[in-house]
């Protein structure tokens, strides 16, 4: 695999053309995967592009919702949906406002999206034991990378669903509409079982130019560490975390270590850097247009961020979603970290004659940063610019894991000092002086350090401070820390829907 051309990302656009035929839902009676079992796997090439199919859902952006983060911040109390009205991307909408049902809402695509992978994994997995001229070695990696992702799959899902049908093989057509839903402890013990007989065989890295975005030793351990936390299993939480964290400042024995520069974390030139523990992959060399809608290999998200029909300098246009909130906005007050978090494009527009902007709804004049559509990282090739940002996701970074260690060490009561310094040490890197370690003020730090970047509205949830910061949005508690099951997903089937819902 070293000596291949091609790189992972370039190849995971190509995957896409035979993979896409395959999205189906998961309880469809021709299921997705029913196509690759039954003539794919007969040489080792063709088992990598079945490998690179099981990685692609985690990419996926555009169906209604457009499966991103964007979703989860306008949930969250640090954006609005915004937009172009009130009905613009409804499933945000609704999310912000609480008013989703079985009906109307993102469940649709985060089910379709993590039940995609868990089937193209399970396929895989199945389709490894006797394929000619695969290696002993590859065929290891491979299937601890299938294992990784389906663990990430289901994570995903019991998190975001709890109740929610499991299966680690392919399944047949008559067994199909007899599913039933699992217990949640048993989806979360499968993910931890995935995990641990993944890290292993995994690589403790891999070559960015080639294989970046797959799946390494590092990315397995915090998964782990963090499926641990929601379980508050702390101890083991704390133990997997460390392998990843090594000294609070320095680099750990897996290569891991916290950038100088805060603002150099997010540029699409820097991908795959010492704090990138797993990144999902986004490129533009797929020159996409709008007849790919549903498998966009760009990151549609920089666009939709973008303030509408702006004239302006370092930025170009987009759809103004998940504009800040005046709620974040203030708790960034003084923060080194603002600049690089929220792009203020009322200032930029006030400063000079000439430029101007849509105010979209929910307007405030502030807007994500991190991932903002900025002219030099415009694609200029073929395709549509607004959908071939180069720009990665950063699922999980190193200031994300040394905060929840710190808070595994607290919720514990076990290595207060240790978790003092790794708080501080996500501090000291933008000059902020030390504070305690208390869950306060992790939760804090956690606010401001990890801004817009999707995981606010799950630190609120899992903590059990959402009904307390979101009432004011709707949010009811003992309903909407999960979301409903799909109604098409309950047609016909022996699925349940979750509790509050219809």
């Amino acid at each position: 695999m070293k000596n291949r051309n091609t790189s992972y990302a370039a190849l995971l656009a190509v995957v896409l053309t035979m993979a896409g035929s395959c999205k189906k839902d998961f309880l469809d009676v021709d299921p997705g995967a029913t196509i690759m079992e039954t003539n794919y796997y007969k040489n080792p090439q063709e088992a990598f592009a079945g490998l690179v199919a099981a990685y692609d859902p985690l990419g996926v952006e555009t169906v209604n919702t457009y499966h991103n983060f964007g979703a989860l911040n306008a949930a969250s109390d640090d954006t609005y949906a915004g937009g172009g009205g009130p009905a613009d991307m409804n499933t945000w909408q609704v999310w912000e406002k609480y008013t989703l049902d079985e009906l109307t809402g993102p469940q649709g695509d985060f089910w379709n999206r993590n039940y995609n992978g868990v089937a193209r994994a399970n396929v895989i997995l199945s389709r490894l034991g006797n394929i000619p001229g695969l290696d002993d070695a590859t065929k290891k990696r491979y299937i601890a990378e299938a294992k990784f992702l389906r663990g990430y799959f289901y994570f995903d899902l019991v998190r975001i669903f709890k109740n929610v049908p499991l299966f680690t093989a392919p399944l047949t057509t008559s067994e199909i509409y007899g599913v039933l839903q699992a217990k949640p402890e048993d989806v979360y013990a499968q993910v931890e079982k995935d995990l641990n007989e993944a890290i292993p065989d995994l690589p403790t890295t891999v070559p960015k130019a080639t294989e970046g975005g797959r799946a390494t030793k590092g990315a397995a351990k915090a998964l782990l560490g963090k499926v641990y936390l929601y379980e508050k299993k702390w101890a083991q939480a704390a133990a997997q975390f460390a392998d990843v964290n090594g000294t609070p400042g320095g680099t750990s024995t897996l290569g891991y270590k916290l950038l100088t520069n805060f603002g150099d974390i997010f540029r699409p030139d820097n991908k795959y850097n010492t704090e990138s523990i797993f990144e999902i992959v986004r490129t533009s060399v797929a020159n996409s247009g709008w007849g790919n809608w549903g498998s966009f290999e760009g990151n549609v998200a920089v666009t939709m961020f973008g303030p509408r029909g702006y004239s302006g300098p370092t930025y170009v246009s987009g759809w103004s979603f998940n504009p800040i909130t005046p709620q974040l906005n203030a708790a960034m007050a003084g923060d080194p970290r603002k600049p690089f978090t929220i792009a203020n494009i009322d200032s930029i527009v006030n400063a000079a004659p000439g430029r101007a902007y849509e105010k979209g709804y929910n307007n405030t004049g502030l807007f994500i940063e991190k991932y903002a559509p900025k002219t030099q990282w415009r694609s200029t090739g073929g395709g549509a610019a607004e959908l071939n940002w180069p720009n990665n996701y950063i699922e999980i970074r190193l200031s994300d894991t040394y905060l929840m260690e710190a808070e595994a060490l607290v919720q514990s009561n076990t290595n207060l000092t240790r978790a003092a310094d790794l708080l501080n040490a996500v501090r000291a890197r933008v000059g902020l002086g030390p504070i305690t370690a208390t869950l306060d003020n992790i939760y804090n730090e956690r606010r401001l350090e990890l801004a817009t970047e999707g995981h606010r509205w799950y630190d609120l949830v899992r903590t059990g401070r959402a009904p307390a910061v979101l009432g004011f949005r709707g949010f009811v508690a003992g309903k909407h820390e999960i979301l409903p099951i799909p109604q098409r997903e309950l047609n016909n089937t022996k699925l349940v829907q979750n509790p509050g819902y219809k």
